[in-house]
């Protein structure tokens, strides 16, 4: 059993210069109480992974107009205009990882392995630096796990167990961030008895998930 926590709470175990994994597609399936109380309690230096910056005001731009955030890997930034002026101005770091190598990475950092061969970015500006491997006639880098120190999800419901159920395209990153963050904060919007939840629509079991933000009063 998992006692629910509070946003605050939550926001005080995450320190300035902390990497985090935070779900999310364009907002959706992204922790927006949780990223609220870490503006809040104005954490600094963080650096944030994630599929994008949503939008100005929303989600992960919250994060980034508050001044929060030194360093993004994401795979795009295209509708946050404040993470790229944060960029041109070197105020951001920011990595650009195409969207289907970024969700691989990061299910390699949980699952333990090595890194994820792939023939994208071959013969452009995203091989510099990088290890090349020819296999069969083809060409493929060699792309690193990600892994970091938290991952905070958000989730359609959970049990007391902490096992998460999500819906639409929460579905995208939350599950294998959940796989890759040494702590796993997960903010459900309902919390159901056990056994409430269906064994198959569990995505992501309890015992990944370290702590559960209570329901939003």
């Amino acid at each position: 059993m998992k006692h629910a926590i509070t946003p605050a709470r939550a926001a005080e175990m995450i320190p300035d210069g902390a990497s985090l994994l935070i779900g999310g597609f364009m907002g959706v399936g992204t922790p927006h109480r949780l990223i609220d109380a870490l503006v809040a309690v104005g954490r600094r230096d963080l650096t944030v992974i994630a599929n994008d910056t949503a939008k100005p005001g929303i989600g992960i731009g919250r994060l980034i107009a508050a001044g929060c955030v030194a360093r993004v890997v994401a795979s795009h930034i295209g509708l946050n205009p404040e993470t790229q002026a944060g960029m041109i101005s070197g105020a951001i770091e920011v990595e650009l990882v195409p969207q289907g190598t970024l969700v691989e990475r990061i299910r390699a950092g949980g699952v333990g392995l090595g890194g994820v061969l792939t023939a994208t970015g071959v013969g452009t500006p995203v091989e510099e630096g990088k290890d090349k491997l020819e296999i069969d006639g083809t060409v493929y880098l060699l792309e690193r796990p990600i892994r970091a120190d938290f991952a905070l999800i958000a989730a359609r419901q959970c049990d007391y167990v902490g096992n998460l159920e999500y819906t639409l395209t929460a579905h995208n990153f939350n599950p294998v961030m959940a796989l890759a963050g040494k702590t796993v904060i997960a903010e459900p919007d309902h919390i159901l008895p056990i056994g409430a939840i269906p064994p198959d629509a569990v995505k992501t079991p309890g015992v990944l998930v370290d702590h559960i933000l209570e329901r939003k009063p």
